[in-house]
């Protein structure tokens, strides 16, 4: 989604001063030079990133700065902010975006407010590289975007149910039965057979499809900008072997946060789920009386990314400077690592990767899982994909058409020759 319901694109559906002109990275020692004028920053999510607790801290430092904060849900905030920038009002001070739709934002560079001006350029150095290019214009010299979290992959395993099924519980043992998607959908028919009541494999295909693409060297798009979702091999191979999972019978035929599916981690209803480390604190809110149930082992692939976002300042806001401060302080280096004990978003600043309080981080939720050690490993091997200016859009369209087969309603190639097609009409 981090993380209530947000940081990825549900496949099966459619903002401290700067401190003399230097980024902070969220240093709030400093308080504003004697502020007087009361201002209001409103900033647009899509769930909760955790920042609460983040606002009460920069008010102490900042006592004229009000923080109201928007919440909506993932589709909506996104479509709301396309026709807010079109129609320039309406949009809020700090805006935050999706990796799926950060390439469409960062295209409309005279959108938004370029934040070298305020001295954040100077927060280069606290990135992975990918993750800061991700939130700069297409020219790259506009600072538009900084990250707040990576979504490094793993997977999560219900081991009461694999216990059921008589499969291993161990996590070591689990990761060791998938190193390969194909190994992973013979587990799925293991599990099947053995006929667990009220429980299917997986919660539905949209999510592997996106974790199988976003695994190969080139996504929905080449670097040119072009859409080869045609012409990629990987991109069919992922289509292919994520209808398998509906096909086999695997799947829980749960869109992903839907509200069935949300009651589905409560109920057991399915026995993995794909499982970057936002998705952590999403399945301990939904799933509250189980845990220990509940354990992580390795996406099978070894690595990958799945949602992740950056906070921009639109250009209508009419406070930019207070914004691009508080998007300083929230996507400090403490801020991140606070965020990610308290809310499960890993952080995108990989100094914090071999730091012992996220090395030897774990939760008692997940049967003391070494959550800081497991995601830590996943953002250092990851390797990332360029993102086409429509990426989002072709993800929804191949969703859509997933969505199709899983509900009978076509076949895998009539379904795909319709994705084809709706993929031509995206510009």
């Amino acid at each position: 989604m981090t993380p209530r319901a947000r940081r990825i694109v549900p496949l099966v559906t459619a903002s401290l001063l700067a401190l003399a002109a230097c980024g902070s990275g969220g240093d709030t020692a400093t308080p504003a030079a004697a502020p007087t004028e009361k201002i209001k920053l409103t900033i647009g999510l899509f769930g909760d990133f955790g920042f609460k607790p983040l606002y009460e801290e920069y008010k102490k430092t900042h006592p004229n700065i009000e923080i109201a904060e928007n919440v909506t849900q993932f589709n909506d905030h996104h479509n709301n902010l396309v026709k807010r920038l079109a129609t320039n009002a309406g949009a809020e001070d700090v805006v935050a975006v999706e990796v799926g739709y950060v390439s469409t934002f960062t295209a409309q560079p005279q959108k938004f407010t370029d934040l070298k001006q305020y001295g954040l350029d100077q927060r280069q150095g606290d990135y992975l590289d990918w993750k800061w290019q991700q939130g700069l214009s297409k020219d790259g010299g506009q600072v538009l975007g900084l990250g707040t979290d990576v979504g490094g992959l793993a997977m999560c395993y219900r081991k009461d149910l694999f216990k059921k099924a008589g499969l291993p519980e161990d996590r070591d043992e689990v990761s060791a039965l998938w190193p390969t998607w194909e190994d992973y959908i013979a587990t799925g028919k293991k599990f099947a057979a053995a006929d667990v009541a009220g429980a299917k494999f997986v919660d539905s295909p949209g999510e592997i499809f996106r974790a199988m693409v976003n695994q190969a060297p080139v996504g929905l798009y080449d670097a040119q900008d072009t859409i080869i979702v045609d012409s990629n091999p990987d991109v069919k191979k992922a289509w292919d072997l994520s209808n398998q999972l509906t096909a086999e019978g695997l799947t829980a035929k749960l869109a992903a946060f839907s509200p069935p599916w949300n009651t589905g981690f409560a109920k057991g209803s399915f026995a993995t789920i794909i499982c970057p480390a936002w998705m952590t604190g999403f399945i301990q809110e939904q799933a509250k009386d189980s845990a220990g149930k509940w354990d992580i082992a390795t996406v099978p692939g070894g690595s990958g990314n799945s949602g992740g976002s950056h906070l921009m300042v639109p250009k209508q806001s009419k406070h930019p400077k207070e914004a691009a401060e508080l998007i300083d302080f929230l996507t400090s280096k403490e801020n991140q690592a606070k965020v990610f004990k308290e809310e499960g978003t890993f952080p995108s600043i990989p100094s914090l990767y071999d730091d012992p309080s996220i090395q030897n981080f774990t939760k008692p939720f997940f049967g003391d899982a070494p959550i800081g050690k497991i995601y830590s490993n996943a953002a250092k091997a990851l390797k990332p994909q360029h993102l086409g200016p429509k990426e989002a859009d072709v993800r929804v369209a191949i969703g859509n058409g997933l969505g199709r087969v899983e509900q009978g309603k076509q076949t895998p190639d009539e379904a795909w020759a319709q994705v084809l097609e709706d993929v031509k009409k995206i510009k």
